[in-house]
């Protein structure tokens, strides 16, 4: 398919609205790499149904053997999210990227909204539970974010889009999501950091955990028990719609993996820890689940 149609009528509802126009052998190196992302999730769907991951409040009383040293969360939070999805990202589509377009530089600029809040921004104003981290659940954070990182910034500065596509639904539904997501996952956040007692108060003084955090109130928090992952996954949908490609999939289903046990296991967590938590609350989405 040509991307230089005389009018945007006839691409509007075209299947595939680009061409992924590279050589078969950076061809065949993206749905690699693609294929191995999926797998990836279902990996760590599959591990974090059976135990939380090691963070936040499901942070184990004492570190446990064979994650390695201690390093401080705030630096570790940079890396994982800032050096990766930020650095990278960028070093990727500048440098190995072969055609960028006001589309491209539409799709890095969403990108890159969210993950400079999220990666340089965030832990800069967070107030962690803890403020160490072992470096070993650290590298488990940096290594699947830079293949996420490296595919899908591989494929917005390398796809050629129809001239028109801005004017496709597609596109117009998934930076809507994208943006409304983005505002739930932002306002959540906040009113968790609100209200959360500084990483030093919790450790010098030995509270319980339904001294140390609160019930949530308020907005979506009426609703389900996590709107922060409920914003980001409406983010990565709007993303997947967007783009339209099965880089924007994998990583939506990678986050979803993460998110929805993740979600279970916090449920779970304060229906144990406050007996007055709201039982008629779901978990990740309103009404559903």
């Amino acid at each position: 398919m040509s991307n230089s149609t005389s009018n945007g009528t006839d691409s509007l509802y075209e299947g595939l609205p680009y061409e992924f126009d590279v050589s078969t052998a950076r061809l065949w190196v993206h749905f690699a790499f693609v294929i191995l992302g999926f797998l990836l999730a279902v990996v760590t769907y599959l591990s974090q149904c059976s135990e939380p991951a090691p963070y936040g409040k499901h942070t184990p009383g004492e570190a446990k053997k064979g994650w390695g040293p201690m390093i401080p969360q705030r630096l570790a939070h940079m890396t994982s999210d800032g050096l990766c999805c930020v650095i990278f990202f960028l070093l990727i589509f500048f440098l190995y990227g072969q055609h960028r377009t006001y589309t491209s530089y539409t799709f890095l600029g969403l990108w890159q909204l969210h993950y400079v809040h999220r990666g340089l921004l965030h832990p800069l104003l967070m107030r962690y539970s803890k403020t160490h981290v072992q470096l070993g659940i650290t590298a488990g954070t940096v290594l699947p974010n830079l293949l996420y990182s490296f595919i899908n910034s591989d494929w917005i500065s390398s796809a050629v889009y129809d001239d028109y596509y801005y004017r496709d639904p597609r596109f117009i539904i998934g930076i809507v999501l994208f943006v409304a997501g983005f505002i739930i996952n932002r306002w959540a956040d906040a009113k968790l950091r609100s209200m959360r007692r500084s990483s030093s108060d919790k450790e010098s003084m030995p509270l319980q955990a339904s001294e140390r955090y609160k019930i949530p109130q308020g907005g979506l928090y009426e609703f389900i028990t996590c709107p922060n992952y409920f914003g980001e996954a409406l983010e990565w949908f709007g993303w997947s719609i967007a783009t339209w490609s099965l880089a924007g999939v994998v990583w939506l289903l990678f986050c979803l993996a993460t998110f929805v046990p993740r979600a279970k296991h916090n449920h779970e967590w304060y229906l144990a820890t406050f007996p007055d938590y709201p039982k008629t609350r779901k978990r990740l989405i309103p009404f559903l689940y």
